[in-house]
């Protein structure tokens, strides 16, 4: 940290090498204002021009922020001066001493920066050595392996891969990333790196900055200033930073808590002052950072993400300045990460890096897409790629000379940035008269050319001076050492990157962990009260249980709820883990700390709030159940569930930090979860256990938890028998002549002692119960410690390459011949990129004439006249206004931008306009002076910001799936699809029409992507206009510029196009003709024509008062300053009043009443569907949207097979468990619990098909709904349906690997048997599939949804009455047994497969006594009371140890459980109203919270449920 504050006058090796930093002449004291405050000056480097580049003052605020704390630091800079020292340079700072105005923050005279200067003073006087290096590459390759072309995998592509062996094991072709790259960068240097998307820009900043995962360094040497990389990498991993455009911050966390844990983990042990504490230091600079940033404001505001509310995303970018500001790494790289901002915001970001460069001397790499002029300018060097080659390296201002030189020709107003980056686009780069022959054309041609140039040899002159200054291993390694020596905390390692020790960073860690609780406590408290819950539940289903051996099974029951209600909450943490690995794998790359610190501080953060989750479930479940009321055993009950508790999580954490992804964690946590119920001891004893798997029971550390519990609580006890044999009239229970039938009995006793029970029946002793708990304590550390090695040493980041993906059969022939030779040379370009450059390589400008010509001419003009927009909010405002009175008109054969600063309510206004927008709208509306109608939507196109499209489809089935949709149904199906083709042609697609949209990196590029959707929407023939969203977001200048263009040529041919865009460069602004500006609020700035050479627009803001626009710059940035777009801008006058007194506004409103007036008038012909909401009969809806579902599974390969193999990998797992279960009464009792484990596998598949629906629902919802594509009804009816035939496959062979197994220990059942038990799994099946669109069609999230589910499925489990049968359940949870589906499944598949058994009782089953009288034998002796009983009698025709079993037949023992046979069918059918009744839920909740929008409190419910059952509040 104390980096920030340093000056190195006379530290750095050389004058030669001159390090930006504080222009300290240029500091002068502000005499005249309070608020004035002096501006930093760039001092230029070798390799810069002589320009004298200046930054925006320091905001009032922030000065004022920087006063507060500099009087904080006061007394302790008092003490570290003495009286007669003479204060740094003499020129300005002499007689100054700490009584001067300038330096007491009281005084309005206070300066902050002579404030830092005596700081700097201090840093000289203490002797703390800065950390300043620069870098320098050579020769650097870097590769990748793969194909660049990947087939799409379904379902039945799979099952032939084993006749395909040369696809499984050929190695795709190695590529070349980057070629041959050289640079030096020096101290406080900042780099532009320029290309395409592809050309391998981020790779060059992974490579320079050591983030070389799935990457290939074949050659090349990088040195920073003399130290080596794999030396900084090892030794000074911190001070190489590289910050993906993702912001990853812990979103629970405020501002201040996030940048203040920054600055605690990297102050140095040597301070500047000398006395002061690490927390104070922290704190405070914390406090500086984030003035001089401006995120004072925010220090108590969460950071927040996409769906929890913190701050703005511009804020969120500048938290991640100042995090890699307090890490004080002297080489920082952005990866595009002003990527969706506007051009103010932007610029301010690039500045914010220029500060950092000039105050702390910190090298910056900067890749970045639409670079203006003034973001340019920050830079000092720049780099430009082709196809990753390098064709340029070199100071910013000589590039353009450089292109020019070659024979190119900057257009007039186009952005150096823009101009280099087009030089890589064959169709975009203009030659000059007379040089065509004589310019490079391919990248190798560009690449040869550089490397014959003079500013190549010049770099080369530069870098070998550079080493000269900075040897290998010279001053600048001693430097960084005894830096770091000076920055270590006590007890950390000489060679270690981390600045403070492990202890400390536990610490930290620790109450980083609190504070993410207790910011979070929703989460906590919803987890306290659902336990709660459970645990009254649990403990009123076994409330009232008598004490006597009856409540044996009970007792066990009780306790197996207890241990695993207690342990598989854990479950839960493993996608706590997943969504925190990002972050913490950031923070460990910036040296703050050991990943494995974060993971151990979580762990003990978690105890105290177990501790509290398990004392509200144990004291209510404990003592509402009836267990011992003793002291010791409930302390014991305690320890060893909160044991359990802490097991188990070690377990599902070293699950998650072991995986590489979270799909392969929750599959492996299912199956251990899955062993672990079944070997607990509980549902099959420890002797029954079959010998394959029993091994489980003895790693299973619930299994000797378990044992504990039962142990605890029967040991001791002695229990009145509830069943005596024999018993009744006749019989006199004297001497050894009965017995309790109960296992662990003793002939001649009424009671059963609790120990003989457990040895018999479990073979369990209350001696082991101690030897356990070290057990399960010798788990919980050996997991313990795989955890914290997990989450050091596994990682999930790496790079890939993008590729195309095609259906098999249908790649281009040419990509197909491109990639072969590819795979024979491995600089040839990969076919991917190759698709890229044949498309850019058609000249955009005169290829689409003919196709555009396709597209009919409009002749409606859509008007909107005072349009107000308002949504309710809450507080005392109750409304917000968000659009206020705006005005406007599109007319055929005009292209409209709508412009305006951040928050203005552009894209509000679009919605409105387009009909998306639920909330209060006044104002007309009209097309061709007539109100809209009913088919609006569908006869507009609206080409959203989110290219959002079904990853499964290629991009000619999305195309043909809106045509079929959104043309009218007198157009033929022949006739659509020819049109379609004419849209491909249009759009230039047709080397990749056969492409699967998949994901971005494997699918279609962000250009291509921004193609289709609006192909999507052309397809559709509008009739009215098109409206689009930020057509040009995150795409690079050239493709921005095709976009436009081709927009130009649809307005040029009789469309009109209304298009938001937030930083066109002003070549792109001149395309348009007309523009809508609107200010914050929504309120309008300007409506009108924007003149040739943008002369209308320019003209009425200077007439009003405006500064002159300049030559040179671009209008669009001009308009957003004079209305004082970004966070430090300011306007002048209010725009918005200037506009309303408008002559133009005046004669804005005439033209619309005469537009009404003429159009109004007109008569228009109307054909039958011109008024239809849908274009299409729901019966062709229905069929095309059932098909495209279909196509969408058949495609996922990895959704089905892992479905298939979950159900029968669990199915034949339950059924080798429980293989050939015998006919005693435990053997049944394990085939119904069996039937149980089955049931089990319900929660998995619901939480696998939710995330499914959700992705069509998505697509839907923002897209296809609001486009009046289809109707609601065919969207659910279709995902209903087409999950049924995978759901009866599933139920098949689940069937058969769970059915024989079981079943078949007396020999194969009868077809009858099997195929009854056969439809009732299949309808199980169909059942799950249909809860779960049940509870998701209307939830707003998968996560939300499957708490839901999971709270539902374990009532049914609990009441289904295998634990507690119906009549031993209090009275009032009958109802909840009547209502649970699995009652009726597993009654009636426990009574058909096990119907006519007779019962063969085990020895420790049968009852074993002596006949009443001396020579009597057993029949004689027991004939009575087995007759009255049910009961067998084993040895009729003995005279001693006669064996009475209590049940005759299975049907005895199923009725005791309230199952019978003849139920049977009448249980199928029950199944059958709940598949139905599940469809009728989802179809009128989903009508009813997600179609109708009569009213909001729909919403308002939907937002209740969320907050109850998620951990995560919706951004609003």
């Amino acid at each position: 940290m104390a980096e920030h504050q340093q000056r190195t006058d006379d530290s750095e090796p050389s004058e030669k090498h001159t390090t930006p930093h504080l222009d300290l002449e240029s500091l002068q004291s502000s005499e005249s204002e309070a608020d004035t405050v002096a501006e930093l000056h760039r001092v230029r480097t070798s390799r810069s021009v002589a320009r004298n580049q200046q930054f925006e003052p320091i905001r009032v605020g922030d000065a004022a922020e920087l006063t507060r704390v500099a009087s904080q630091f006061e007394p302790y800079l008092s003490r570290a001066s003495t009286d007669g020292s003479r204060l740094g340079r003499e020129d300005t700072l002499t007689d100054i001493g700490f009584g001067h105005p300038v330096l007491d923050p009281g005084n309005p005279k206070f300066d902050p920066y002579k404030w830092a200067r005596m700081m700097m003073k201090l840093v000289d006087e203490r002797g703390i050595i800065p950390r300043r290096a620069g870098i320098i590459w050579k020769n650097l390759k870097v590769c990748g392996s793969g194909s660049a072309i990947n087939l799409q995998k379904n379902v039945g592509s799979l099952l032939l891969t084993p006749l395909r062996p040369g696809e499984v094991f050929r190695k795709g072709p190695e590529k070349t990333i980057l070629n041959e790259f050289d640079g030096v960068l020096k101290s406080g240097e900042m780099l532009v790196v320029l290309g395409r998307p592809g050309s391998g820009c981020s790779t060059l900043l992974k490579t320079l900055l050591g983030e070389l995962r799935g990457l290939d360094q074949k050659s090349g040497d990088i040195n920073y200033n003399g130290i080596t990389q794999k030396q900084m990498l090892n030794q000074f991993k911190g001070e190489l930073v590289y910050n993906a455009e993702v912001d990853r911050h812990f979103p629970h966390l405020t501002v201040g808590e996030t940048l203040e844990f920054a600055a605690r983990v990297r102050t140095p042990q040597k301070r500047i002052i000398e006395d002061m504490d690490r927390e104070t230091w922290a704190k405070h600079f914390t406090q500086v950072i984030m003035s001089i940033f401006g995120l004072s404001h925010t220090y108590n505001t969460k950071v927040g993400d996409d769906f929890i509310r913190g701050v703005s995303g511009g804020e969120r970018k500048r938290v991640s300045i100042a995090e890699m500001a307090l890490a004080g790494s002297p080489i920082a790289a952005w990866d595009n990460s002003t990527r969706g901002l506007d051009a103010a915001t932007a610029l301010e970001f690039t500045k914010s890096l220029r500060m950092v460069s000039n105050l702390a001397g910190v090298v910056q790499l900067v890749a970045i897409y639409q670079a203006s002029q003034a973001i340019y300018d920050q830079f000092d060097k720049a780099v430009v790629l082709y196809e990753g080659r390098q064709i340029y390296f070199g100071p910013t201002d000589e590039a353009k000379r450089y292109f020019e030189n070659m024979g190119f020709n900057c257009p007039a107003r186009q952005t150096t940035g823009d101009f280099l980056t087009s030089i890589t686009n064959p169709a975009e780069r203009k030659v000059k008269s007379g040089m065509d022959n004589k310019v490079p054309r391919t990248s190798e041609d560009f690449e040869a050319y550089w490397k014959a140039s003079p500013q190549c040899k010049s770099l080369k002159e530069e870098t070998s001076q550079h080493e000269e200054e900075f040897p290998m291993g010279g001053k600048t390694l001693d430097r960084f050492i005894e830096s770091r020596k000076g920055m270590q905390a006590k007890h950390t390692r000489v060679e270690s990157p981390y600045t403070v020790s492990i202890p400390m960073q536990v610490k930290y860690c620790t109450k980083r962990a609190y504070q993410r609780l207790w910011n979070d406590k929703t989460s906590t408290i919803t987890t306290i009260v659902g336990q709660i819950g459970m645990a009254l539940i649990i403990g009123s289903i076994f409330y009232g249980t008598p004490d006597n051996t009856a409540s044996f099974f009970q007792k066990g029951g009780v306790l197996f709820f207890a241990v695993l209600l207690n342990a598989l909450i854990s479950i839960s943490e493993i996608n706590t883990l997943y969504a925190q690995r990002p972050i913490v794998e950031k923070q460990a790359s910036y040296a703050f700390y050991h990943p494995f610190t974060e993971a151990l501080a979580g762990v003990v953060a978690d105890i105290p709030v177990k501790f509290l989750i398990g004392t509200c479930f144990n004291l209510i479940l404990y003592f509402l159940a009836g267990l011992r009321r003793e002291p010791s055993q409930f302390f014991i009950f305690f320890l060893f569930n909160f044991v359990a508790v802490l097991t188990m999580s070690q377990i599902y954490r070293s699950i998650a930090a072991s995986t590489k992804t979270v799909t392969q964690a929750l599959a492996i946590a299912g199956v251990v979860t899955l062993a672990i119920v079944i070997y607990t001891g509980y549902i099959i004893p420890r002797p029954l256990m079959h010998p394959w798997f029993k091994w489980i029971s003895w790693i299973n550390p619930v299994a000797y938890a378990f044992e504990g519990l039962i142990a605890n609580e029967l040991h001791g006890q002695v229990y009145a028998c509830s069943a005596l044999v024999p018993t009744g009239p006749g019989y006199v229970n004297a001497r050894n002549n009965f017995v309790c039938a109960i296992a662990g009995s003793v002939v001649g006793s009424t009671t059963v002692l609790g120990d003989d029970y457990l040895e018999s029946q479990f073979q369990y002793s209350y001696s082991n119960i101690w030897r356990n708990l070290g057990f399960m304590f010798v788990f919980m550390i050996f997991f313990l410690c795989l955890y914290l090695a997990a989450t050091e040493y596994n990682s999930t980041n790496s790079s890939t390459a993008e590729v195309l993906v095609f259906r098999r059969g249908h790649v281009p022939k040419q990509l197909a011949d491109m990639e072969k030779t590819a795979e024979n040379d491995e600089e040839a370009p990969p076919a991917s990129r190759v698709t890229t450059i044949r498309q850019n390589a058609k000249p955009r400008s005169g290829g689409q004439g003919d196709q555009v010509q396709a597209l009919e001419p409009q002749t409606d003009i859509f008007s909107w006249k005072k349009v107000t927009f308002e949504v309710k909010v809450s507080g005392k405002e109750g409304h917000r206004k968000l659009l206020d009175e705006v005005s406007g008109w599109v007319k055929p054969g005009t292209l409209t931008a709508l412009m305006g600063v951040s928050g203005a309510g552009k894209t509000t206004l679009l919605d409105v306009l387009a009909q998306r927008n639920v909330g209060v709208i006044t104002g007309d509306m009209l097309v061709s002076g007539r109100p809209l109608n009913e088919s609006f939507q569908r006869k507009t196109g609206y080409v959203q910001q989110q290219d959002l499209h079904l990853e499964t489809s290629t991009v000619r089935e999305a195309l043909r799936f809106s045509a079929m949709l959104r043309q009218s149904k007198m157009v033929s199906k022949e006739e659509k699809h020819a049109f379609v083709e004419e849209v491909i042609k249009m759009l230039s697609m047709e080397d990749f029409s056969e492409a699967v949209v998949g994901v971005p990196g494997e699918g279609l590029n962000v250009e291509q992507r921004k193609l289709l959707t609006i192909g999507v929407e052309l397809a559709a023939k509008p009739a009215l206009l098109l409206f689009l969203d930020e057509p040009t977001s995150g795409l690079d200048s050239q493709s921005s510029w095709a976009i436009i263009a081709f927009l130009r040529k649809l307005a040029d041919n009789g469309q009109a196009v209304l298009a938001t865009i937030h930083q066109p460069s002003a070549i792109l602004f001149q395309e348009f003709d007309r523009l809508l500006f609107l200010a914050k609020g929504g309120k309008t700035v300007y409506f009108g024509d924007i003149g040739r050479n943008s002369k209308t627009l320019l003209d009425y803001f200077e007439f009003n008062g405006a500064k002159k626009c300049g030559e040179d710059e671009n209008p669009a940035e001009y308009m957003l300053a004079v209305v004082g777009a970004g966070s430090s801008g300011k306007s002048t006058k209010d725009w918005h009043t200037v506009w309303k007194d408008s002559n133009e506004s005046q004669e804005v409103q005439k033209e619309l009443d005469h537009i009404k007036s003429e159009m109004g008038s007109r008569v228009i012909s109307s054909d039958s569907d011109s008024h239809a909401e849908f274009a299409v009969p729901f019966s062709q809806q229905l069929i095309e949207v059932t098909v495209r579902v279909f196509q969408q599974y058949w495609r996922t390969p990895g959704y089905i097979y892992s479905k298939l193999l979950l159900g029968v990998a669990s199915a034949l797992f339950i059924g080798f468990s429980f293989f050939h279960a015998d006919s005693s009464q435990q053997g049944i009792q394990e085939i119904i619990f069996s039937l149980f484990m089955i049931a089990t596998i319900f929660t998995t598949l619901v939480q696998q098909i939710m995330p499914r629906f959700l992705l069509q629902r998505d697509l839907y919802e923002v897209r296809e709904r609001p486009s009046k594509a289809y109707s609601w009804k065919a969207f659910i009816i279709a995902n209903i349906v087409v999950e049924i035939p995978y759901q009866i496959l599933l139920g098949v062979m689940v069937f058969a690997s769970f059915f024989y197994p079981i079943f078949t220990s007396g020999g194969i059942p009868s077809p009858i048997t099997q195929g009854t038990i056969l439809l009732l799994i299949v309808q199980f099946f169909v059942f799950a599939s249909t809860f779960a669109h049940m509870l998701i069609a209307a939830l707003p999230d998968s996560k939300t949804a499957g708490n839901i589910a999971t709270l539902m499925f374990s009532l049914c489990l609990t009441f289904s009455g295998v634990f507690q049968p119906p009549s031993s359940l209090p009275g009032f949870w009958i109802f909840m047994y009547r209502v649970s589906p699995l009652t009726y499944l597993i009654s009636a598949v426990a009574s058909t497969g096990l119907n006519g058994r007779i019962i063969t009782c085990s020895t420790n089953e049968l009852a074993i006594m002596q006949p009443g009288t001396d020579g009597q034998t057993c029949g004689d002796y027991l004939d009575a009371y087995a007759a009255a009983a049910g009961g067998s009698i084993y040895n009729p025709l003995a005279t001693s140890d006669c064996q009475y079993c209590t049940i005759t037949t299975v049907a005895q023992y199923l009725e005791g459980v309230a199952i019978t046979y003849d139920t049977r069918w009448r249980n199928y059918g029950i199944g059958f109203s709940f598949i139905v009744f599940n469809i009728c839920v989802a179809v009128l909740s989903y009508y009813f919270i997600r179609v109708r929008r009569s009213s909001g409190r729909s919403a308002a419910l939907l937002g209740k449920i969320k907050g109850l059952f998620s951990k995560e509040k919706s951004k609003e």
